[in-house]
């Protein structure tokens, strides 16, 4: 199971499984490189090959910088995103790689690295276990070594098992309280013990040790850089990079809402959709941001979760640990029975989880029952299925910005529409989520994060 320290991750942008992952995938191999018995300095050449999706959309998303970062010793979660390029600039110049374990016990420096030649993209490789790959070739006096790992979606790194299958995880739902893995175990566990959703994480999570002060400090700790990346998204003006000339929207936005006279009766969706976009206008720069449950897709849990502080009464740091305690649940069922990886699914794995995750919490909030905070999910994803991932020149801009608004507005509209229900659904949320897988494998791989699909290219001839 997901902990919901997984799910909501400190990171950088512009993608959790093309930026995030390949800094984490970099990270473990020297990890592992300093424990064999040359260690670091025993290594002697080093070529890096960027696979699937990764190789299709990696340069706009940043994915070589990544790695050389992660090699170098940087971690998404304290790495300043302007290091990463001053660190790219010194490699190119000197044809030099630092090496570095990522607690800093172990480092060395490799000469002759070349990144045009010893870094190479190749969309036309796609593994079996997932289309999402880096594959590291290591020479060291014991001669060369192939090191595989799979990015599955939110920055999670899976190592190749040497039989072409990812290495899962310890299972740890034998000593969790309330184990499930899909949302009718989710369901039974809240029938069963009489708990909320959110209720039957808390206790999920203190189980692996945290005090419940600690995760409710944690979730707020959270809240607090999501918060900071919609202020800086709202006050930095400028072209986002990459090319396509973008220009930020949110401070505009911003400016006009403050201005307003008086409200009208969609002035509170446009405040969500000046969340959702200053968010994404951070992600799509680079910026440091939390993954919720992907880059792609990191506005609309905070978008959400902000409507919900400023204009319900009574929310407080309590709110806001249950708000993430329910997303963070669904998003453990997606991830158990599913994906949330673009370049497997197609957005409907990024945006629509996000958007079920932020319809539950917000339900759980509002008073909703268990059951209402599922159908809230199921209604969430349900009106996100077959959403393709078509990034424009292979950057999370066009159209993934203001998809984030449009996914925080269907969040709040399923929210409203399971409270007013009494949870029954006719379509269940685990029958939604098979729907998802099923729609995803019948896409096309050009309608998955290769941008070599739908407005990819239709936006050419606009």
């Amino acid at each position: 199971m997901t902990s919901v320290f997984d799910v909501f991750t400190a990171g950088i942008g512009p993608s959790s499984s093309h930026t995030v992952g390949p800094m984490r995938a970099a990270n473990l191999l020297v990890d592992e490189l300093a424990h064999t018995p040359g260690g670091l300095d025993d290594v002697q050449q080093l070529r890096i090959e960027l696979l699937g999706s990764l190789g299709a959309t990696g340069r706009g998303h940043g994915s070589d910088r990544a790695v050389l970062a992660g090699l170098a010793g940087c971690v998404p979660e304290t790495v300043a995103p302007e290091a990463i390029h001053a660190l790219v600039r010194s490699i190119r110049e000197r044809h030099a790689l630092p090496l570095a374990t990522p607690d800093g016990t172990a480092q060395t420096e490799l000469a002759g690295f070349d990144i045009d030649t010893d870094l190479l993209f190749d969309p036309t490789t796609r593994l079996a276990f997932h289309p999402n790959a880096l594959r590291f070739h290591v020479r060291t006096s014991a001669g060369w070594l192939e090191s595989i790992f799979y990015s599955v979606g939110g920055g999670r790194i899976l190592p190749d098992d040497g039989t072409g299958q990812g290495v899962q995880p310890a299972d740890d739902v034998a000593v969790l309280p309330h184990p499930f893995a899909t949302g009718e175990e989710l369901l039974t566990q809240c029938a069963t013990h009489g708990l909320s959703v959110a209720e039957v994480m808390m206790r999920n999570e203190t189980a692996r040790g945290r005090t419940r002060a600690q995760v409710r400090s944690g979730l707020c700790d959270l809240w607090r850089l999501m918060r900071e990346c919609i202020d800086t998204g709202i006050h930095t003006e400028g072209i986002l990079p990459g090319g396509l000339g973008v220009r930020r929207r949110a401070p505009r936005l911003a400016r006009q809402l403050k201005h307003e006279q008086k409200s009208t009766p969609l002035s509170v969706l446009d405040w969500v959709s000046l969340w959702a976009l200053a968010v994404n206008e951070q992600n799509a720069a680079g910026a440091r941001m939390v993954t919720a449950p992907t880059n792609g897709a990191a506005g609309i849990v905070p978008a959400v979760l902000m409507y919900a502080t400023r204009f319900i009464p009574g929310c407080d740091d309590d709110t806001t640990a249950e708000f993430l305690l329910a997303a963070g649940a669904i998003c453990s069922v997606f991830t158990a029975t599913a994906s949330i990886s673009g370049a497997e699914v197609g957005c409907q794995g990024e945006i629509g989880v996000a958007s079920s995750m932020a319809a539950a919490g917000l339900t759980q909030v509002l008073g909703g029952s268990a059951q209402q905070v599922i159908n809230a999910a199921e209604i969430g994803m349900e009106h996100h299925l077959g959403l393709t991932c078509d990034p424009v020149g292979g950057l999370v801009q066009v159209p993934c910005i203001e998809r984030n608004a449009i996914g925080a507005a269907t969040a709040i509209t399923a929210s409203r529409l399971a409270l007013a229900g009494d949870g029954r659904q006719i379509v269940s949320l685990d029958a939604v989520i098979d729907t998802m897988m099923a729609t995803g494998a019948d896409m096309r791989s050009k309608y998955k994060e290769t941008a070599q699909g739908g407005l990819a290219l239709s936006i050419v001839a606009c």
